[in-house]
């Protein structure tokens, strides 16, 4: 399997000094994702949790949305140049039963590490019908100063952004605060497949406590995984995109954005965030 991580010779300037050295880097390599045995779609990502990329890929495509619907997920012989296994394919078998969609040039992706939603034919093709619709999620109520804490803990929990400086983080939190997982990628849309995907194999969906927390900006992409998971909240440290915003308001997903400290914009579905006064919105 590919390394996370990878050295590189660099020339570096500093103040005029010049000199040579070697410098970590993260791994980014692609990843066919296939569905029994017929490709569906390709990512570039940072090698690790492939299966649970795959799986969480699968969720937010509405192709699955339980553990159970999973019969197998195997490394395919996806051969480098001297005969070795790029473990860079992956084949997805659903159980028994569970239909298989058609997969036309529509669906059938090239996704990079910026951008997830790349060769979709149209907007209404990502607004797919989750099964675990995040306004009939049991009550959730966050104080803000609970919020303002977060990105600090996941900041800390990032070990390969401390090598690389290079990755994108995202973290599935308690409604107690409490860090339930962590995953690291070079996409951000990635690193929640791959926290959903976990979920899904463990049989934790819908993840209907959860706060999902970003390390970049919220775009509609992210907070549609988030949907598509029974997530009912996402925070992200920069800002949301205003699909993200008309999103979260359609499905009831409470969308906070420049979480910075104990400053914060909540975008949509203010209900849950325990406030101390209620505020007139314009």
């Amino acid at each position: 399997m590919g390394r996370v991580t990878e050295r590189r010779r660099t020339i570096r300037i500093r103040d005029g000094a010049v000199s040579t050295r070697p410098d970590t880097l993260v791994a980014e390599e692609p990843l066919e994702i296939r569905l029994d045995g017929r490709p569906l779609a390709i990512t570039m990502r940072t090698p690790g949790d492939d299966f649970a990329l795959a799986a969480g890929f699968l969720v937010s495509e509405g192709v699955i949305g339980d553990g159970s619907e999973v019969q197998s997920i195997v490394y395919c012989a996806g051969a480098t140049a001297d005969g070795v296994n790029s473990y860079n394919v992956v084949d997805v078998k659903l159980a028994p039963g569970v239909p298989v969609p058609d997969i036309t040039l529509e669906r059938n992706v090239y996704t990079t590490s910026s951008c997830g939603l790349c060769g979709k034919a149209s907007l209404d093709a990502v607004r797919t019908t989750t099964r675990h619709p995040v306004a009939d999620a049991p009550p959730l109520r966050v104080e803000p100063a609970l919020l303002a804490a977060l990105p600090d803990r996941l900041r800390a929990a990032q070990r390969v952004f401390d090598r690389t400086g290079g990755l994108h983080a995202a973290a599935l939190f308690s409604e107690a605060g409490e860090l339930l997982d962590i995953r690291e990628d070079v996409g951000r849309h990635n690193a929640v497949d791959k926290l959903v995907g976990r979920a899904l194999t463990d049989h934790r969906l819908p993840l209907s406590r959860a706060i999902l927390l970003v390390s970049g900006r919220a775009s509609f992409e992210l907070a549609q995984k988030a949907v598509m998971a029974g997530i009912p909240m996402l925070a992200a440290v920069s800002a949301p995109s205003s699909l993200a915003v008309d999103l979260a308001a359609e499905t009831g997903l409470t969308l906070v954005g420049f979480l910075r400290g104990p400053s914060m914009n909540v975008y949509a579905g203010e209900h849950r965030i325990a406030l101390e006064t209620p505020v007139g919105l314009d």
